[in-house]
């Protein structure tokens, strides 16, 4: 599977109440978190984001309280995936369940506006625009089974569809 898109990168330790603040998220509208998305940080982000276009970061992306406002946030902005040097291990989840997809690389080459094309099979990054390839680590086994089901819920009515 290939992901191609413009990056919006942010810094270390960006937590889940920068992705969607605590006074947005009295809503269950997927849509209407995504108005607010990075609203911490960036309050013109959803403005800018193209389907498809990815967030890069450096260490501990999603790092703070558990909510998983903050993943679905992210992922009905029209993001397809997070390249982060490092997740916070509830965010990651968070991620998988709902079919965002978390890819682990050294994000120090990728720039904010740069295009990228995301080879999730042969695990490479294609910084378009400036002809270079890095290496990085997408989900695998269960994980990968989930996001191809196109997240948790999909993937136990899958299984539990099976063993009728």
């Amino acid at each position: 599977m290939i992901i191609r898109g413009r990056v919006h990168k942010f810094g270390d330790d960006v937590d889940t109440d920068a992705i969607i603040p605590g006074p947005y998220l009295r809503t269950t509208d997927p849509y209407e978190l995504a108005r607010y998305c990075m609203f911490g940080i960036d309050e013109e982000f959803s403005k800018k984001v193209k389907e498809g276009d990815v967030i890069v970061a450096g260490e501990n992306f999603g790092c703070g309280s558990s909510r998983e406002q903050a993943v679905i946030a992210i992922k009905y902005c029209g993001i397809k995936a997070v390249i982060a040097k490092s997740f916070a291990r509830i965010f990651y989840r968070n991620a998988i369940n709902v079919s965002l997809i978390p890819i682990i690389a050294d994000t120090d080459e990728l720039e904010d506006g740069d295009i990228v094309e995301i080879d999730l099979d042969n695990e490479e990054i294609r910084i378009l625009n400036k002809n270079k390839t890095i290496k990085c680590k997408t989900p695998k086994g269960i994980e990968k089974e989930i996001l191809k089901a196109g997240g948790l819920i999909n993937y136990l009515k899958t299984k539990a569809g099976k063993k009728k």
